[in-house]
């Protein structure tokens, strides 16, 4: 019996849809927490992912699993070794192949789970291209999923406006600029364009470099944003860089928000250790589930699974 089936056969709780998702956004979150600089990535794809869904007038339920799939998409990177995920420099052939492992690994870790089928386009095939040289399988236009091609427009613009150990965070207009020049070859011409024009609205804005509405990421002297603040979180609690191990102390402004002051000390092992923004989590799963509630979910999971989207 696979993982997924032994995990939910033995909770009778298990059909609620709240638990099913948060299972899933769990085991993401502790993916992400492998590596400093993609602290609220996973937010930021889902949520650039349902305004892009939006946009394209997708169904209310589209929408929501197309943005579930966001959240999702880079559970597979569990199976690439820190020294590469994490690597400041440019890879090597040979670590580059083993990133490109990470959508099969996905999916593999999905098997048994009771909602795979709703997100295995989106963990699968992120990184597939319109011109056929993406990976892992070399699909082409029509054969990639709506959910993977909107996804990996998003995962690509965080990925230029966010902050790395080698370079900072492009601005929004750079990067669209970038998604524009790829239309038709790496990204999907008519997504592009509608992602360009929520950017000249300002709908992403809200988004970039921050964790949670309303929250953006801090600073660390060292290693730039890579703070991720929790909303429950107050004014004289400590939070830590996971790249240095420098300890700060959260103060509030003015305007009431947190501020991130160092203390000049380091974290211990123990206070370094990745806990799982359980109440985000929480609020993500209650959004998704209202649009796309349980009936719904299972629907649309036989519907992919009959589409063979997991064996």
């Amino acid at each position: 019996m696979r993982f997924w089936q032994r995990w939910f056969n033995n909770d009778d709780t298990a059909l609620y849809p709240q638990r099913l998702m948060e299972s899933l956004l769990a085991m993401a979150w502790f993916v992400e927490a492998r590596d400093p600089y993609t602290g609220g990535h996973l937010w930021r794809v889902s949520r650039y992912a349902y305004l892009l869904a939006s946009a394209v007038k997708c169904s209310e339920a589209d929408v929501a699993r197309i943005s579930l799939g966001g959240f999702l998409h880079d559970l597979g990177k569990i199976g690439v070794p820190d020294a590469i995920l994490r690597k400041p420099d440019r890879l090597t052939d040979e670590e580059y192949a083993m990133i490109k492992t990470h959508p099969d690994i996905g999916l593999r870790m999905l098997a048994g789970h009771p909602l795979a089928t709703l997100v295995a386009e989106a963990v699968g095939k992120h990184h597939e291209q319109p011109d056929g040289t993406g990976y892992p399988n070399g699909l082409k236009r029509e054969q990639i999923p709506i959910d993977a091609r909107i996804v990996g427009i998003c995962d690509a613009f965080d990925a230029m406006t966010s902050h790395r150990p080698y370079r900072a965070g492009m601005s929004q207009q750079k990067a669209l600029s970038i998604l524009e020049s790829g239309a038709g070859s790496q990204f999907d011409s008519e997504l592009v364009a509608a992602f360009v024009q929520l950017g000249q609205r300002g709908d992403l804005q809200a988004i970039i470099a921050h964790s949670d509405d309303g929250i953006p990421l801090r600073s660390c002297p060292m290693c730039g944003p890579t703070l991720a603040i929790r909303r429950e979180q107050v004014a004289g609690e400590h939070i830590y860089c996971r790249n240095c191990s420098g300890e700060f102390e959260l103060a509030a402004s003015a305007e009431h928000q947190l501020h991130a002051i160092p203390t000049g000390k380091t974290g211990s092992a123990a206070d370094l250790e990745p806990q799982a923004d359980t109440a985000l989590i929480t609020r993500t799963v209650r959004e998704l589930v209202a649009a796309l509630p349980l009936s719904a979910l299972l629907k649309q999971g036989s519907r992919h699974a009959a589409d063979g989207a997991v064996s």
